[in-house]
């Protein structure tokens, strides 16, 4: 039987439902246009229970109270009623979207994962299944690896939620990328406390601040997130009442005060993710910090300036300048290239020197940036390396930024290349064929031609056509 608590909360989502759909008239909340806050009837708890007899499992109460109080099924993907992201899943579908099939005979199998688990806990856990295995047993690990935890819904692309069917986190809802991407635990407890504060998260900050119909969730005011943060000894509950206060669309002056007092005695993880705090909401206030921290995390640094002030890129100009030598992998490169990209200026004369780079990650990274140049045509010199480089890709970046170019210097390099690939690999000769339409040549053509008597008929055209002229 359902308590009064339980009930008492169901009648605010239900308000909050309400209210959700007054203030985003205009669908702006992440797949909002999909779900239109709608939700179909309510179901029996006698379709329940044969659900749970079907797969031997038993149903958090506070997805069946859910079910029973406040509907199931919609309009969005796959008939999914409104809730976070494409909405919740209908009652009795979705269920094999972590695993391949059956998933009855993994439902009701014990959980494996927890809130505490560690990044060496859930590689083991992947051990076997990145290891070389059949279909089959690919199939059974993947069960074993998502044991015991019903889908509920999806953000899009590889990304779901799901909650804990089993043990001591029964209840939970957790955020499951089926890329296999280590799981991270929702703060609240249950799924009636997920749902709510997800429509918090929407509703109470266009909301009256006396109205307490607000003041109930992790997600609905800063005030009670920022209790829990100082209560927590845990490092992970701290950081989701950060991650929590990050999804804020704003965040008063007086809160920045003591996220920035947080922030100067904190340290690691916790000092990272008040960072990225503080960059989102005041810019000028993080912009010293940012410099401190860049000593130690560039890329962290460029991630938190691209998402959030990426205006203010030109800050990091002059940083940039003095400490690119320290970039040495691609993902940071890849960052540092946005922000370049971001001045409007011509960076090229910063980067050419990763065409040497050993990384040939970084190198294809390298010849896309110039290719997003205006003035590629002044570093042709770096896109012929590219041309002869040993990895495919960094071939095939290096054509695509040179699509349009007709320089007669190419030619020779566009020959090797057609030689080198007698067969397709990687689009190379699809993008080689694109460059070659300029010259009015092929791939099949080009290896025919002598491309030194090919440059003298252009040489003695042009000379004809300038004395003509």
């Amino acid at each position: 039987m359902t308590d009064q608590k339980t009930l008492n909360q169901i009648e605010r989502i239900k308000v909050k439902l309400i209210l959700a759909k007054e203030i985003d008239k205009d669908f702006e909340v992440f797949a909002a246009d999909s779900h239109e806050y709608a939700i179909g009837e309510t179901i029996s708890n006698e379709e329940i229970l044969k659900f749970e007899n079907s797969y031997a499992i038993s149903l958090p109460e506070s997805y069946k109270a859910f079910l029973q109080y406040i509907g199931n099924s919609g309009i969005s993907y796959e008939k999914s009623a409104a809730g976070p992201g494409y909405g919740i899943f209908p009652f009795w579908k979705n269920t094999a979207e972590f695993v391949y099939s059956n998933p009855e005979n993994f439902l009701k199998q014990d959980c494996k994962i927890h809130p505490e688990m560690s990044d060496d806990f859930w590689k083991e856990l992947n051990k076997k299944i990145d290891g070389d295995i059949s279909d089959e047993n690919f199939e059974d690990e993947l069960g074993k690896i998502f044991a015991g935890i019903l889908p509920i819904g999806t953000e899009g692309c590889t990304y779901y939620y799901g909650f804990i069917l089993n043990g001591e986190f029964k209840g939970r809802v957790v955020n499951i990328d089926v890329d296999r991407r280590k799981p991270y635990f929702a703060f609240e407890s249950d799924f009636l406390e997920w749902y709510e504060r997800w429509l918090d998260e929407i509703t109470a900050e266009n909301a009256n601040d006396d109205n307490d119909l607000f003041n109930h969730t992790l997600g609905g005011v800063v005030t009670h997130i920022l209790e829990v943060y100082k209560s927590a000894d845990d490092e992970e509950i701290k950081l989701e009442c950060l991650f929590a206060i990050l999804k804020k669309k704003k965040i008063a002056s007086q809160t920045l005060d003591i996220l920035e007092k947080e922030y100067k005695s904190s340290k690691d993880k916790i000092q990272k993710k008040l960072l990225q705090i503080l960059t989102k909401f005041d810019y000028s206030r993080a912009y010293p910090y940012l410099m401190a921290f860049a000593k130690e995390d560039i890329l962290s640094v460029f991630q938190f300036v691209f998402w959030y002030a990426k205006d203010r890129s030109t800050d990091w100009l002059e940083f940039i300048q003095e400490n690119i030598e320290r970039i040495n992998d691609e993902e940071t490169f890849q960052f540092c290239t946005y922000l370049l990209k971001e001045m409007k200026l011509d960076y090229g004369v910063l980067i050419v020197p990763f065409a040497l780079n050993e990384n040939k990650e970084i190198r294809r990274q390298l010849y896309y940036s110039l290719g997003q140049l205006e003035n590629k045509r002044d570093y042709l010199d770096t896109f012929i390396l590219g041309l002869k480089d040993k990895s495919n890709w960094v071939v095939h970046a290096a054509l695509q930024a040179l699509n349009g170019i007709k320089e007669e210097k190419l030619l020779q390099y566009y020959k090797m290349i057609a030689e080198r690939y007698p067969k397709e690999e990687d689009y190379i000769l699809s993008n080689l064929n694109r460059n070659l339409e300029v010259f009015g040549l092929s791939s099949t053509q080009i290896k025919t031609i002598d491309i030194n008597k090919l440059k003298t008929t252009v040489l003695s055209r042009r000379k004809w056509f300038q004395f003509w002229k």
